[in-house]
């Protein structure tokens, strides 16, 4: 018989020892949120160190509910998540409350991503691919009341007309593929959307199959892309 799993988020480890570590006491409380618990795990181990980790979710639908309750000094949260995107959630949680400071960790290397993030409120926008001390150094720059934004290259292999082209053809959607777009790119699954609709989720994957065609786009992530810069979620 194998061993049951066991999930920091409900028995964190012991933070490392250090000359680094802080005292609990009084140490920034921060709150993570991403779609991956192998990335939620990884990121408790290496911040425990220095801050207070209230909680780990993985969709922006929690993430806002935990923001909500716990009310913490920083959020580290993804762009992409179930249920609501990093995006939807910023700005839901920064209405009500406003000092909350949000730091997109993402792989998105996205220049307009990186922008929208800004948009609806971030501090920092630092890539997956980063040394773990820059992470640590955004998240002591945005507690000292500063932001650190991230220099994000534009795809190198990006055709200079693609978003002219990108804009021609989203005119071009009907308001029903809209809708999937807004749904799937949210965070939806296939099924929460075509409840949401009316519709079968066979008929959800049909459409997004069509519109990832139409709009040549080769994964779910440039679909994300899209939508947030057509602001559609």
């Amino acid at each position: 018989m194998s061993a049951p799993a066991v999930s920091w988020h409900s028995n964190p480890p012991d933070p490392w020892p250090s000359s680094h570590a802080r005292p609990s006491v009084g140490r920034p409380r921060l709150l993570l949120a991403d779609d991956h618990d192998l990335i939620l795990a990884a990121l408790h181990q290496l911040l425990e160190r220095e801050f207070t980790v209230l909680r780990g979710v993985t969709d922006g639908e929690a993430l806002v509910a935990a923001a909500l309750e716990l009310r913490p000094d920083v959020v580290l949260c993804d762009v992409t998540m179930p249920r609501l995107s990093g995006f939807q959630a910023t700005q839901q949680v920064r209405q009500r409350l406003p000092q909350v400071r949000f730091i997109f960790l993402t792989m998105h290397e996205d220049p307009e991503l990186a922008a929208e993030a800004f948009r609806v409120g971030a501090s920092a926008y630092i890539l997956k691919s980063s040394p773990a001390s820059e992470l640590l150094h955004a998240i002591r720059t945005v507690l000292a009341g500063g932001s650190r934004p991230q220099k994000v290259q534009a795809p190198a292999k990006r055709p200079a007309n693609r978003r002219i082209t990108d804009v021609c053809q989203a005119e071009n959607l009907s308001p029903r593929e809209r809708e999937v777009v807004r749904l799937v790119a949210g965070g939806r699954t296939m099924k929460e959307a075509a409840a949401a609709l009316g519709i079968t989720p066979r008929t959800v994957a049909f459409h997004k199959y069509r519109i990832m065609r139409q709009l040549s786009m080769r994964s779910s992530a440039e679909l994300v892309q899209f939508a947030v810069k057509r602001r559609l979620i």
